[in-house]
């Protein structure tokens, strides 16, 4: 974590709070149980004696002082003093909370820039139209809970890494019709910015009511189906444009109500799914040394997965522009 060493073995610095729960020693004290944060990872900590004066709570940003100690063989923070940070306090919320590397503003106007110049003027009208509405959600949106690009700004990032490997395979393939999986990749993930209900942090803390209910493939291709009307279009490729979206997560079990029935669903899904395993892979690997074996892992079938330390494991993508 990216603490301030100071002169007297203590460290300092403004981190979130991804856990706070108020518990009693075996004697009777107070103390918080906490688990602190910032991008680069996490500790568990311990506030001993706590008086009950400042109230905390989980998503809350505090400036926080104390040791990192050793606790059965695990790295433990000791608070000394801690306090709720204030409008005025000197500190980048990205800087608490995993964050895309590139802006979610930058990568929209990527995006953008692409919807521009389709051929297909409904698919433009269509695309274009939806992403406008959703902008100001859209360029900090996660595109996870608690799985793949599940940071500031990860819907986006997720999306144009899709759009990229798209854009390779229409010059390998050139039979596919660029512009509807395009627009199936834009926008096959757009219904997560009304699925989630997001922390103070920008992170999400759970699904809404509806986002259980209803879910973002379903409402995804609803978005699709009003904006055609309300933009006065009629033609199959609304409707080509809506299975992308309901199909995209490939089969049943994993949501999609129907599997996809042509070329470009097949391949939003199956770009959908490579995106999210390649994320996952580089964030599990990255937590072991070269040569060892991550835990197993849910995401990916429960898996173990090996770093073979012949490149490096951090995840980034080529945007192209």
């Amino acid at each position: 974590m990216n603490f301030t060493n100071l002169p007297n073995g203590m460290c300092d610095g403004f981190v979130l709070l991804k856990k706070c729960e108020e518990k009693k020693t075996k004697n009777g004290s107070t103390y918080l149980d906490l688990i602190i944060g910032d991008k680069d990872g996490e500790l568990p900590a311990k506030l001993w004696d706590y008086n009950g004066g400042d109230m905390f709570e989980a998503e809350m940003v505090v400036k926080i002082r104390g040791t990192v100690e050793q606790y059965n063989g695990k790295e433990q923070f000791r608070v000394a003093q801690i306090r709720p940070a204030s409008s005025s306090d000197n500190y980048n919320i990205a800087d608490l909370v995993p964050a895309s590397e590139v802006g979610g503003a930058q990568i929209f106007d990527m995006l953008m820039r692409r919807v521009n110049v389709f051929k297909d003027s409904d698919l433009k009208a269509v695309v274009s139209s939806i992403m406008q509405d959703k902008k100001d959600i859209l360029i900090t949106c996660p595109a996870a809970f608690r799985l793949h690009h599940a940071m500031l700004g990860g819907l986006m990032l997720h999306t144009i890494s899709i759009v990229r490997m798209a854009e390779e395979i229409c010059k390998i393939y050139p039979n596919i019709d660029k512009d509807l999986l395009l627009s199936g990749a834009i926008l096959h993930d757009v219904a997560k910015t009304w699925e989630f209900e997001l922390s103070k942090s920008g992170l999400v803390k759970s699904y809404s009511t509806e986002g259980e209910l209803i879910g973002h493939l379903v409402k995804g291709a609803m978005y699709v189906e009003e904006k055609a009307k309300e933009l006065g279009i009629k033609n199959e490729k609304i409707a080509l444009l809506e299975h992308m979206i309901l199909s995209h997560h490939g089969v049943p079990e994993f949501g999609s109500p129907i599997r996809p029935m042509f070329l470009e669903a097949e391949i939003l899904s199956s770009l959908d799914t490579l995106d999210a395993a390649i994320f996952e892979i580089n964030s599990a690997t990255s937590k072991v040394e070269k040569g060892s074996f991550t835990d197993r892992q849910w995401a990916l079938d429960n898996r173990k997965l090996y770093n073979h330390g012949l490149s490096s494991t951090e995840h980034k993508v080529n945007l192209g522009d």
